[in-house]
């Protein structure tokens, strides 16, 4: 029998973690509408029409089998704020293959590659676990200057960006991108078997994109670059100093321009172009003046 070329070739569940969480939420109702069975994975698990919602903590391995059971495919957000996240990812994965999991689509970072810090160990052990996988590498997120973080805490409450990138650039990416992205490794006959650079289209620094905010919202926006020391004091204040300090490493290496570049992955991927910065802030500029 052949295949239809957009047919899926998973069988069981596509098992989300993270599904409430920033690329998560995206990806679950694109999953849906496709006609793909889905179960949800998250603390506080939602009731979603067409998904079928699990209780599912990283750190709680009780949670797991219940998780897995059935799944072909599973799609791996990394438990928030872990510096090692490893320790706690590796003994799940090895328990989805033998749960009878094939493809594992993981979310890491543009900078970590395979074997690199965070994610990157997580990465370099996918392909010995799971004979179909993915690893996406996407920069950062348009989301954290709208959503739940610091940056967009800073946007609302006082105009201000904080950073340790100087006029270093980021291709910023829209978590709708990601989610496309993500559907299509999930779920591609073929399976990709290979890591992907995931950008937006334009390459902005944190002073270009407060001059855009400035613009799209009609009042001032405006970005304050700090040595690397006081970003990672600043992120101490609200997380594990681990991982305080691997988030001010990146943003030193985005000073650098390790982020300074775009990529073709999500337009070849998916069909169609990523969003830009300034539809995205348009799209969204409520949040970036209320809570």
């Amino acid at each position: 029998m052949t295949t239809p070329r957009n047919a899926s070739l998973t069988t069981g569940p596509l098992l989300v973690t993270g599904a409430t969480g920033t690329t998560g939420s995206h990806l679950v109702p694109r999953l849906i509408r496709a006609g793909h069975p889905v179960r949800m994975a998250a603390r506080r698990p939602v009731a979603v029409a067409g998904a079928e919602p699990v209780p599912f903590d990283w750190s709680d391995p009780t949670t797991h089998d219940a998780a897995l059971d059935g799944a072909s495919a599973v799609y791996l957000v990394p438990p928030p704020g872990a510096a090692e996240p490893a320790a706690v990812m590796l003994p799940f994965l090895d328990r989805a293959r033998r749960a009878g999991v094939r493809r594992a689509v993981l979310l890491s970072s543009s900078l970590i590659p395979a074997g690199g810090p965070a994610t990157g160990a997580v990465h370099r052990a996918l392909p010995d676990v799971f004979p179909e996988w993915a690893v996406l590498r996407p920069s950062w997120f348009m989301q954290n200057l709208t959503g739940r973080h610091p940056h967009a805490d800073g946007i609302r409450a006082e105009g201000l960006i904080t950073t340790a990138t100087g006029r270093g650039r980021v291709a910023f990416i829209d978590a709708e991108d990601i989610a496309a992205v993500a559907a299509h490794a999930l779920t591609a006959p073929t399976p990709p078997n290979t890591d992907w650079i995931l950008t937006g289209p334009q390459a902005l620094s944190y002073d270009a994109v407060a001059a855009v905010l400035t613009e799209v919202t009609g009042r001032p926006v405006r970005h304050r670059s700090v040595p690397v020391e006081e970003m990672r004091a600043r992120h101490a204040r609200v997380m594990p100093p681990e991982f305080a300090t691997v988030l001010a490493d990146l943003d030193r290496r985005i000073a650098d321009g390790a982020e300074d570049r775009t990529t073709d992955a999500v337009a070849r991927l998916t069909g169609r172009p990523p969003r830009s910065f300034t539809t995205y802030a348009e799209d969204n500029s409520d949040a970036l003046t209320t809570s």
